[in-house]
């Protein structure tokens, strides 16, 4: 499968993005997805993830309450509304997906990721 993120950019504090995810294939419905993100000199750390049904979701403690993920399995697609974005929000933003049963918040456990969407919150 194949992932495309797109719909980051440059907000100021205290904005919102909405960040998109399209997939390729018929086995999207299927996959766990979640987003994860990277600042510059810093690791990849884990955002949000939604299990295949989209009945459960979980999020980094540092973006629960601001952000949701949600997915679309008709259109193939998974999104990160980003609301009341911080300059430490700033990082490029990777969709990844999983193909076993279940919620993962670690990357080595997502078979799947896309190109990365830079966000830019400026203060």
């Amino acid at each position: 499968v194949q992932l495309q993120a797109s719909g980051g950019g440059l907000v100021q504090a205290g904005g919102s993005l909405r960040l998109s995810c399209a997939a390729s294939g018929r086995r999207f419905s299927t996959y766990t997805m979640g987003w994860f993100r990277q600042a510059p000199g810093k690791e990849r750390e884990f955002v949000a993830a939604i299990i295949r049904s989209g009945g459960t979701t979980t999020y980094a403690d540092s973006v629960k309450g601001r952000f949701t993920i949600s997915r679309d399995n008709a259109r193939n697609t998974v999104h990160l509304q980003m609301n009341s974005l911080k300059p430490e929000d700033t990082a490029v933003h990777y969709c990844a997906g999983k193909t076993n049963l279940g919620i993962a918040t670690t990357s080595s456990r997502y078979d799947y990721w896309g190109q990365g969407t830079l966000v830019t919150v400026s203060s």
